[in-house]
C-alpha cells in the first residue's frame, strides 16, 4: 500500500493557547516545535510512509518540515481544518496514493509501533482505521484507504462522526485504541500526565 502522511499543524507560536495559565508563550511555542520534530522523528522511521506532507500557515512549522524532507503545504485564508486536509488529500491522490494517515504534531507518546498497529489494521482496504482520544470524543488518528474516501469531521466529536462517516461510505471500520495514541495535549492535566516524557522529545 503506498501510504502518505499528512501533518496538519497550528501556528508554533499561537498552538495549545488552553495550556496558557501553566506555560508562557515561549513555552508553548517549543512545546509546539518539540512535538512537530516528535511525529517527523517518528514517521520518517517508517519505511511503510512513502511520504509526509506538512499542511500550516506557519512559515517555520513548514521549514522545520522540510528539514525533515517533508513536502509542504501553506495553508492560506481562514484556518478550516477538515478543508486544509481534503486539499491535501487531493495532492496526495495525484501521486497516486492509495491511503492517506491523518496525524494531527500534538501526540507525545506516538511511536512508529502506534503507527503500524494501524497500518495493521488496513491490510484489506477498503478500509477506515480511527484512532480515538482517551475520552472516545475527538479523533487523534486516522488512516483512510483508498484516501478521499471519506469527507473528514475533525473537531468536537469527530470520532463518532469519523465512524459514521466510514459505515457510510461501505468501509471496514477498525478501531484502534492504545494509550499512547490516546493522549494529546490539550489541558493542563494532559500536560502534567506526560511531563518526564516531554523532556526527551524534539531535543
Amino acid at each position: 500500500m503506498t501510504l502518505w502522511a499528512i501533518v496538519p499543524v497550528k501556528p508554533l507560536r499561537w498552538g495549545k493557547s488552553r495550556l496558557a495559565e501553566v506555560l508562557t508563550q515561549d513555552e508553548r511555542t517549543d512545546l509546539n516545535r518539540r512535538l512537530l520534530a516528535h511525529t517527523l522523528d517518528t514517521l520518517t522511521a517508517l519505511p511503510e510512509i512513502e511520504r509526509i506532507l506538512v499542511i500550516s500557515r506557519d512559515q517555520a512549522a513548514l521549514a522545520l518540515a522540510r528539514e525533515y524532507g517533508a513536502r509542504t503545504i501553506q495553508e492560506n485564508g481562514a484556518p478550516r481544518l477538515n478543508v486544509a486536509l481534503t486539499r491535501a488529500t487531493i495532492v496526495a491522490k495525484n501521486y497516486a496514493t492509495r491511503g492517506v494517515l491523518i496525524l494531527p504534531a500534538d501526540l507525545p507518546l506516538i511511536t512508529p509501533e502506534d503507527i503500524r498497529a494501524m497500518l495493521d489494521r488496513a491490510r484489506r482496504p477498503p478500509v477506515v482505521v480511527v484512532a480515538p482520544d482517551r475520552h472516545r470524543r475527538g479523533t487523534n488518528a486516522l488512516l483512510v484507504c483508498p484516501a478521499g474516501m471519506i469527507e473528514y469531521e475533525f473537531g468536537a466529536g469527530s470520532f463518532k462522526r469519523h465512524c459514521q462517516r466510514a459505515l457510510q461510505a461501505g468501509a471496514r471500520l477498525e478501531i484502534c485504541e492504545l494509550p499512547s495514541l490516546a493522549l494529546d495535549m490539550d489541558l493542563p492535566e494532559d500536560l502534567q500526565m506526560v511531563s518526564e516524557k516531554l523532556e526527551g522529545i524534539g531535543s
